[in-house]
């Protein structure tokens, strides 16, 4: 970080003092900065006279003397309170009375390190995300004695940078970690449980939610003992909040020393320290051979977005399908959606004519239930209301012949409970597409303590079948993705209710500090606040852990009708948009 933020200003022209405790540790920096300007020659960003201007702008030395007279210092050492006040104490004394002085913690308390100093009116957090030469974010934090003069100079500094600052007040993990950490300490505590394995947490966060990187190999690339350092701090300073509370299985692991990339072990194993190279260990499963399925015809109950996805998606991929809804208005309104997403892939050439056309001749269109008596396998697509779909399972443990996999897509109801509707609790099992499912890759397969092994083998079968990616879970509330989602969201509906940030802000913080396709209020805008609700409210049921009570700010809004884009207005107004 301290090597990143140096390139940072010298490539910004401004003339930066790198100062380590010894010669080896310039050594390293120097070697660190090096090797990132000449990657970026290599790859054609930089041209080879930039990069001699930008080393001329760069002095390295060892001991704070060297800081005598600079304008701004920026601290990026371990997040440790009394090494940082140790330090602070140092160039108070150093740097000259009208020396900013900025600290780059992530998660410690700008303040508590300020009056390690004189000039506590003087000092701010400027916390640059990693890798600092490619993160646009930076968050400014302010004390409460800090000067707006300080605040102001340090904002038009970041702009100057090329970056996007959001100035925030001094609080537990600010904006980023405080949302980020919360969620990949729920993520260890499913591994630690052994709810689902290490691989399929990791590809259901990043093909469900387009996440860069899946929270265990992200814990890996941050630092196993940094992120134990962040949590248990945020957990001292932010309330005791159980959410940031360190999972036992993470102090464990740095006890041991697995602490990540940089020691080649943590939640995964790499081919050497600081690579990033994933090589198998005793945890890696072995490869599943190729499953085969009996399943040639396939029926999908239900007319919404999601029905009309997975008919089409089975169609594409050979099924014969028979698609049942309501009535024939919905019919027709299911027959026409199909056409036009087949029609669509076509003009886009994903599709040929001649492959829309088979895959239409494979659709057969109904509006009676008893037109699954056939079937091979039935997924359940109606409307998230227990009642509704424990009635369709009933009727289809009455229809379908013996043997029939009956699968529900509910995102969030207790699969369980669904299948003890029927008479066979061992043929169901939930199969959890993603919105919109012609293009997201993810299927969460939930197995209940009554599926069978065969059931759950289908079901892998299917899915491999259809192109998708399948996950394992248990049936618990929100399976694995949402379980990890929603309480992220609503942890971001509470710091506006709280006034810290804007949304504005807090999207930009997720957003360019972490690499999220979407802020977090932009993503509840499109998935709808009563969906979101829904889903907190079963989640909170189910586990009765305080940090998921649902937002009150969440409550209010959905009871007065603002519920996201589908409504014009959530958590912003989209009617003019």
């Amino acid at each position: 970080m301290g090597a990143g933020i140096v390139e940072v200003f010298a490539r910004s022209g401004i003339d930066v003092v790198a100062v380590e405790v010894t010669d080896e540790a310039v050594e390293r920096g120097q070697a660190t900065l090096v090797g990132s300007i000449d990657r970026a020659v290599a790859k054609g960003k930089l041209t080879p006279a930039a990069r001699d201007e930008i080393f001329a702008r760069v002095g390295f030395a060892v001991g704070f003397a060297a800081l005598h007279d600079v304008d701004l210092v920026i601290e990026a050492v371990p997040e440790q309170l009394p090494l940082k006040q140790r330090i602070f104490a140092e160039l108070d004394r150093v740097c000259k009375p009208g020396a900013i002085l900025a600290t780059n913690t992530s998660s410690l308390s700008v303040t508590e390190i300020s009056v390690a100093t004189t000039r506590p009116n003087q000092v701010i957090g400027v916390h640059f995300f990693n890798p600092a030469p490619v993160m646009k974010l930076v968050e400014i934090v302010r004390t409460v004695v800090t000067a707006p003069e300080v605040v102001a100079d340090v904002e038009a500094l970041c702009a100057r940078l090329g970056k996007t600052d959001v100035t925030i007040n001094d609080r537990a993990g600010f904006i980023a970690n405080a949302l980020l950490f919360g969620y990949l300490n729920q993520a260890v505590s499913m591994l630690e449980a052994r709810y689902a394995t290490r691989e399929d947490i990791d590809a259901a966060m990043r093909l469900g939610c387009g996440l860069p990187m899946g929270p265990l190999a992200l814990m890996d690339l941050i630092g196993i003992d940094t992120a134990y350092e962040i949590l248990d701090t945020m957990y001292r300073r932010g309330g005791r909040d159980r959410r940031h509370a360190p999972v036992p299985l993470i102090k464990q692991m740095v006890t041991a020393g697995l602490l990540g990339r940089k020691t080649g072990r943590g939640f995964y194993t790499y081919e050497g320290p600081g690579s990033p190279k994933v090589v198998a260990d005793e945890l890696t499963a072995a490869p599943e051979p190729a499953g085969s399925t009996q399943i040639t015809t396939i029926g999908v109950v239900g007319s919404g977005v999601m029905a009309r996805g997975i008919v089409e998606v089975a169609a594409r991929a050979g099924f014969d399908v028979v698609s049942v809804t309501r009535g024939e208005a919905k019919t027709a309104a299911v027959t026409a959606a199909v056409q036009g997403s087949l029609a669509k892939a076509v003009v886009k050439g994903k599709l040929t004519e001649d492959d829309q056309a088979a895959a239409l001749a494979r659709i057969t269109w109904s509006h009676r239930l008893e037109d699954l008596d056939d079937v091979d396998l039935v997924i359940e697509s109606v409307v998230e209301e227990l009642s509704v779909k424990k009635a369709v399972f009933a009727a289809l443990d009455e229809i379908c012949k013996p043997g029939v996999v009956l699968a529900t897509t509910t995102s969030s109801l207790p699969v369980i409970e669904i299948a003890m509707a029927t008479q066979r609790p061992a043929d169901v099992v939930g199969l959890h597409f993603f919105n919109p499912a012609p293009v997201m890759a993810l299927v969460e397969i939930v197995r209940t303590i009554r599926t069978a092994p065969e059931t759950t083998a289908a079901a892998d079968a299917l899915v491999a079948a259809l192109g998708k990616t399948g996950v394992h879970c248990a049936d618990r509330s929100g399976f694995i993705v949402n379980a990890l989602l929603f309480p992220y969201l609503n942890d971001a509906v509470r710091m506006l209710e709280a006034s810290y940030a804007s949304a504005d802000d807090i999207d930009y913080a997720m957003k360019l500090g972490c690499g999220y396709p979407m802020g977090p209020f932009e993503l509840l805008d499109t998935v709808g606040l009563d969906v979101a609700l829904a889903i907190q409210r079963e989640l909170y049921l189910e586990l009765r852990e305080p940090g998921f009570a649902p937002a009150p700010l969440l409550e209010h809004l959905v009871t007065a009708g603002y519920v996201g884009r589908k409504a014009g207005r959530g958590f912003r107004d989209h009617t003019n948009l």
